[in-house]
């Protein structure tokens, strides 16, 4: 399989995971698997031939044969996510080619495999971590892992059902919530941005030994990954990944 070259994949599912944002599910040809981090490029071509191209972190578990899973906010504003979320239906054919990249990966093998792993999410920048998440449990990985999420509203939390699933397992996984712009009642999480005292607050029972895996928004991306490098933790064992604002 090359993955630079365009193949037409068929929409099996799609679902709601927040108000804005859905995953779909793109079963492949001749799939060849993926490692988790990865994206692949979506191509969208109008009936008079002018297209237009989107990369998006691909969301399911390396360990799923023949499909992935893309999980996608509604950019009212955007060319892609619009047709995606208004148009697309169950059985639409769409360009996609990959996967692509390598650096922004965690596999469940050699040493990462019981390495601490600290991931730092805003928004829609969990969707590669989730990957990794989805990962380390079809693995039987035991590693601990910490994962910081950041959102504004508690309705906006993405994969938030799963993500409690995943952390109520025990196998050393806690995930940490912080809402930026509203919580409800009894809300037990933080309730700000993400600054140096929460990442340092969150990181402390994973110790200097982690591997550190950060998406989000380009100021949140800065600010975990300065945090990181002040509190010790070396330069290459923090992997960014950032795309433009969202407010997170």
């Amino acid at each position: 399989m090359n993955p630079i070259a365009w193949r037409l994949a068929t929409m099996t599912a799609i679902r709601d995971e927040t108000p804005t944002v859905r995953s779909f599910t793109l079963s492949i040809p001749d799939w060849g698997g993926h490692r988790a981090g990865q994206h692949v490029d979506l191509r969208l071509t109008a009936e008079d031939g002018y297209s237009v191209e989107r990369s998006y972190s691909i969301a399911s578990e390396p360990e799923r044969a023949g499909e992935i899973d893309l999980t996608v906010e509604r950019i009212d504003d955007g060319e892609v996510s619009p047709f995606l979320h208004d148009v697309v239906v169950v059985g639409d054919r769409i360009e996609v080619r990959g996967p692509i990249g390598g650096y922004f990966v965690w596999e469940a093998a050699g040493p990462m495999a019981t390495e601490p792993l600290f991931l730092v999410a805003g928004g829609s920048g969990v969707v590669p971590l989730m990957a990794m998440l989805r990962h380390r449990a079809r693995s039987g990985a035991h590693n601990p892992t910490r994962l910081l999420f950041s959102s504004r509203h508690l309705e906006e939390v993405i994969y938030r059902e799963e993500l409690d699933s995943l952390a109520a397992t025990s196998d050393g996984l806690e995930v940490v919530h912080t809402l930026t712009r509203s919580q409800p009642a009894g809300w037990m999480g933080y309730n700000r941005r993400i600054d140096d005292r929460m990442i340092a607050d969150v990181l402390a029972p994973l110790g200097m030994g982690s591997r550190s895996f950060i998406c989000g928004p380009t100021a949140l991306v800065e600010v975990a990954a300065n945090a990181l490098v002040r509190l010790g933790l070396p330069g290459d064992r923090i992997r960014t990944e950032r795309f433009g604002p969202t407010g997170t």
